[in-house]
Formats: structure tokens, sequence, C-alpha cells
């Protein structure tokens, strides 16, 4: 009786996971914070913009369009006037910036501030200071993603008075997932930037510079460095040669890896993003995949964005474990 009685006791006092105090005081200082509702703003403006003019678009081809399935997910892959792009590519290019915003200053602003020595002098260990700070970014960013395809599908149920249909859901709950996990890179490139340097505005400039270079030039990066590697003669197998290089040089950028996930998963007409011959276009039997069929096509990309992710995060966390804290 007595063991049993030590035992509840113990349970009573058994404190809360250091990770998670730390997780819901940073989440709720985001949610609360002037960074959170301008990004959300400039999110929901850009989006309606983009959702507006791709559903103007298939409302124009409506009577044309009939019988064609997955309707519902051409709001997020068509382009239309006046929006020179899709929701995709517009996803893939800004939201690398709720990352950055959410993880530039996880470590440098508690330093420059002088709460890091007290934070760490709480019963909390040092890696649960930086996993919650983690956690507490990355779900505003799925928070706000969700909105967004949220948003997306209000707008597209009420300006085409589609409803999407199960498949078309599972296709867009999975999509949300892998933009967490986009968005999670950067954020964790964020965070070791703000680990390794002093200055907020420094760990900030990095990965903002890093994610410029891939989203503008990144295509002429990677095209110098398919030439190098296979040089274009003129002939058609060298020209074969070089594209494939290029692809597969290209799929070193996190954002190559997304718009191809993205666009493999919202299209179930997409059967591959490699380069295709004329030959298997004229034998492939025309069909459309489905969710299964699609992740195996789109599985390499999945695991190299999870894995880029993964990494990203442990050298931070590395990195913070190594550094001295002094008060």
């Amino acid at each position: 009786m007595m063991t049993a009685t030590v035992t509840e006791s113990e349970k009573e006092i058994r404190p809360v996971s250091g990770w998670r105090v730390v997780a819901a005081k940073e989440l709720a200082d985001h949610l609360l914070s002037g960074r959170f509702i301008v990004l959300m703003a400039v999110l929901g403006i850009a989006t309606a913009a983009a959702v507006f003019a791709a559903s103007g678009g298939i409302r124009d081809v409506a009577p044309s369009a009939q019988g064609i399935t997955a309707l519902f997910l051409k709001l997020f892959t068509v382009t239309a006037d006046p929006v020179p792009f899709p929701l995709i590519v517009f996803v893939g290019f800004l939201a690398p910036l709720l990352g950055i915003m959410f993880g530039f200053d996880a470590v440098n602003g508690e330093r420059s501030q002088g709460t890091l020595p007290r934070l760490l002098s709480q019963p909390i260990h040092r890696d649960e200071v930086i996993l919650g700070k983690f956690v507490a970014g990355l779900s505003v960013v799925a928070i706000m993603l969700a909105s967004l395809v949220l948003f997306v599908s209000g707008i597209g149920i009420f300006r085409l008075g589609v409803v999407p249909s199960a498949a078309e859901v599972t296709r867009l709950f999975v999509w949300l997932l892998l933009a967490v996990v986009y968005v999670g890179f950067w954020q964790a490139l964020a965070t070791l930037t703000s680990v390794l340097t002093r200055r907020a505005s420094t760990s900030a400039l990095i990965p903002v510079g890093v994610w410029l270079v891939l989203a503008l030039f990144g295509s002429f990066i990677f095209s110098a460095v398919a030439g190098i590697i296979s040089p274009r003669d003129g002939t058609a197998a060298a020209e074969v040669a070089y594209l494939r290089t290029q692809q597969t040089v290209s799929q070193i950028s996190p954002i190559t890896l997304f718009q191809q996930g993205s666009t493999v998963l919202l299209d179930p007409e997409v059967r591959t993003v490699g380069l295709v011959t004329l030959e298997q276009v004229d034998r492939a039997i025309v069909s459309e995949l489905n969710l299964a069929q699609s992740l195996g096509v789109i599985w390499p990309q999945l695991v190299v964005l999870v894995a880029m992710t993964a990494v990203m995060y442990a050298l931070a966390y590395i990195a913070f474990m190594r550094q001295e804290v002094r008060a």
C-alpha cells in the first residue's frame, strides 16, 4: 500500500516535459506577434489573387471541362490572367519566408536580450529549449498553411460550386504535410544560422540569400554545372545527357523537390518528374494515378526533403549543445 501511495505521489509531482513548456510559450508569442499578422495578411492577399484568377479561368472553360476528374485541384495548379503563376509556384517561392521568419532569431534573439542564461538556468534541459522553439515555429507554419488551404478551398467552392471529393481532400492533406516539411527545412536552416551567429540581422540574411539564389538563379547555376559535367556538342545523345544531368543537379535544391512533389500530388495526370521520350508518350496508357501511385513517383523527392530538413535541424541541435552560455 505504501509503495502504491508513493508511486501515485510521484506521478502527481512529475513535471511537464520542458520542450512542451517552451513550445507553448513560443507558440503564444508567435500567434500574438505583429510578424504573424503581417505574414498572414500578405499570404491572404496573394493567395486570393491567385485563386480568383485560377477559378475565373476554370469557369471560362467550364462548358468544355465536363467529366474532368480532380477539377477542384486545378485551383492550385492552373495559371490564368492576370496572375502569371499557379498557387503551388507561389507557395514554393514565398513559403520559405515563413520558416525563416520564425527561426532566424530563435537563439540569438534570446542571447541579445540577455534571457538565454536565465532560460537555461530553469529545470529545463538545453536540448528541450531548441526543440521547443523549433516545434513552436513549425506549428505556426502548419496553422498558416492549413488556413491557406482552407481559404483556397472556400473560394473554390464559392466560385465554382464544386465540392472536393474524398480523394482530392486526401491529396490536399498530403500536400499540406509536404509543404510543412519544406518550410521546416528553411526554418531549420534559419535556426542553424541563429545558433552560429550573434546578430539576428546576419542570421536572417544568410537563409534569405540562399533562398534568393536558389529561387532566382538556381536554373542558371544548374544549367552551368550540367554543361560542365555533360557538355553539349549538338548531337541528340549529348542533349539528352545534358538535360538528365541538369535535372539531377537541380534536385539538390529543396525548391525543385517541393515543386516536383506538388505537381505530382495535385495533378493525378502527371506520371513522372523525369524526362519523357516520344516512345514513352506514344506507348503510355491514358489514365490517372491514384494517391499511392503518385507517392511512388515522388518517393525519392519526399525522402530527400525530409532528410535535408533533419540534417539541418541536427546541425543546429549539435551546435547549440556545444555552445557555452554565460550569464
